[in-house]
């Protein structure tokens, strides 16, 4: 616990050696990892190593419940991990409640030894953790929350680095994350949204970024002046330092394109020319953050986005399916007594709201424990309407702890089809124990006579982080070539909470290499 002060309140935070965000975890591709966690306040905790594929090592996930029990107070944990074929930005969070408001940090990949990037080498670096800071305790807002059945309070800012910036309430021009430059220079910026619920867009005064990578995976580069990076989600972008001496700002705001209410307000941080005399250092370069419902400028950026697939790096898209499935997700309303409403706002995939067992999928999986979970989620949804339309009002979801089970290598397809039961709403989808390729996204109902022909299957982005557009759908491809329980479930956080998750049980293959690990000695008991 560490207190901290922003926006004129003081306020005590959960931290990782005492750092906010925490300390960036560096590897090279092909390193084994081994991180010793030590639970040294009041909750229970687990890490997320979010993107790296653990080929195999599944207990070392992270996810609490699914692969793990949690690391109780007093205890410890050592996760022990293969980075195999991946090179890039990645983050770690805490996976359990809402923790990773504060328990994240970065994870950068670098590239084996002589091993060039496919891209002009950049003079130097830097990490950009974006995310939201509360004036309140996030544990106590999402438990309130829960408790009367209805949606979470917003926060009160957006931060770079851990502080909303120069321009914030309290603050001197001198706060906030300071990036220096120097004029003729190339750097390159590994971006990464740990927010909890909000798509965000990122923005440099005066400067056009560069896209190279996503979710550590090359990208063909493009040219824009605007990210968007949804929960989850990195981008690595060279920035040329081109423009005459002085500061400029960076912006980071969220993007909303439905009736649902968000934090508002802009993070900021500068941009610092070397050498700019002191005049110039008055002088800040403002810029204006994009509309929060820019949906044009999220859907170009979104079809920007193509693999490198170059011989070195080649796009392996599944070209024939051998499991194929379409999820509706939302968010829709079951009756609760003693809610406020008499209602309970829930997550749902496929009408059924995921209940966390209190005994670990991956163990009982292993194990055969019976009663923790079943093997009955829908592959198709139970109830058919016109999903992106205004729907049933009254469809109460289902409860229950329920897997799809898929056998070793296949071919997957999942449509993930967003529903308008309450509103129509982005979902950032995340895949645990995967890289999935995007091959098609589209606005309105799927189609799946028409829909495939539109897929791209040449160079789709691949990625572990999706955003389903509101009132849309996004298709992702991937082969089950990794044994164990994975969790797939909306970033927003708070959507997790009400229930909007999964899991896919992947069967071992023949081989050894292709079977999952036995559990740790340490593995933390419930």
């Amino acid at each position: 616990m560490r207190n901290m002060t922003r926006l004129c309140a003081t306020k005590p935070i959960l931290t990782v050696n005492g750092k906010f965000p925490g300390p960036t975890l560096y590897a090279r591709e092909g390193d084994n990892v081994l991180v010793k966690v030590v639970n040294h306040v009041a909750h229970n905790v687990t890490i997320h190593w979010h993107g790296v594929r653990q080929i195999r090592t599944g207990w070392y996930d992270g996810p609490a419940y699914i692969t793990q029990c949690p690391i109780q107070p007093g205890s410890s944990f050592l996760y022990n991990f293969t980075i195999t074929g991946q090179r890039g930005t990645l983050l770690w969070h805490a996976h359990i409640n809402w923790l990773r408001a504060t328990i994240h940090g970065a994870i950068v990949i670098l590239p084996k030894l002589g091993v060039p990037y496919p891209f002009p080498a950049p003079h130097k670096e830097a990490v950009i953790v974006l995310g939201e800071w509360w004036k309140e305790d996030t544990e106590t807002v999402i438990n309130q929350a829960m408790q009367l059945g209805v949606g979470p309070n917003i926060s009160d800012s957006h931060i770079i680095n851990g502080h909303p910036g120069p321009l914030s309430e309290c603050a001197s021009s001198q706060d906030g994350f300071k990036l220096n430059v120097e004029n003729g220079k190339t750097y390159m910026l590994r971006i990464i949204n740990a927010a909890l619920n909000d798509d965000l867009f990122f923005k440099v005064a005066g400067h056009e970024l560069i896209v190279v990578e996503v979710d550590a995976v090359y990208t063909k580069p493009f040219k824009t002046d605007t990210l968007l990076i949804t929960p989850g989600q990195t981008t690595n972008v060279l920035l040329k330092a081109n423009q005459s001496a002085g500061r400029y700002l960076l912006s980071v705001s969220p993007f909303m394109d439905a009736p649902v209410q968000v934090d508002n307000k802009t993070g900021t941080a500068t941009l610092h020319y070397a050498n700019t005399v002191s005049s110039a250092m008055a002088s800040l370069t403002l810029i204006k953050p994009p509309p929060q419902n820019a949906t044009p400028i999220v859907s170009k950026f979104a079809e920007s986005l193509r693999s490198l697939n170059s011989k070195e790096y080649p796009a392996k898209v599944p070209q024939t399916i051998d499991h194929s499935l379409l999820l509706t997700i939302g968010v829709g309303v079951n009756p609760c007594p003693s809610c406020i409403n008499k209602t309970r706002v829930v997550g749902t995939i496929n009408n059924v709201t995921f209940i966390m067992p209190s005994t670990p999928i991956l163990q009982a999986h292993y194990y055969n424990i019976p009663g923790v979970f079943t093997e009955d989620f829908p592959a198709t949804p139970l109830h058919k309407f016109n999903y992106t339309g205004s729907g049933p009002k009254n469809l109460q979801t289902m409860n229950g702890t329920r897997v799809y089970r898929l056998p070793y290598n296949a071919s997957v397809q999942v449509v993930l089809q967003d529903t308008g039961i309450i509103s129509p709403e982005s979902h950032p989808i995340h895949l645990h124990g995967f890289n999935f390729f995007v091959v098609g996204r589209g606005i309105g109902n799927y189609n799946r006579r028409t829909s495939p022909s539109t897929f791209n299957l040449i160079d789709p982005i691949e990625r572990n982080t999706v955003g389903v557009p509101t009132g849309g759908w996004t298709a992702i491809r991937f082969r089950s070539d990794n044994p164990g329980v994975w969790f797939m479930h909306c970033h927003f956080e708070v959507h997790t909470s009400w229930g909007l998750k999964m899991a896919f049980v992947v069967d071992n293959g023949k081989r050894p290499s292709e079977t999952l690990i036995p559990p740790p000695k340490d593995l933390p008991q419930c």
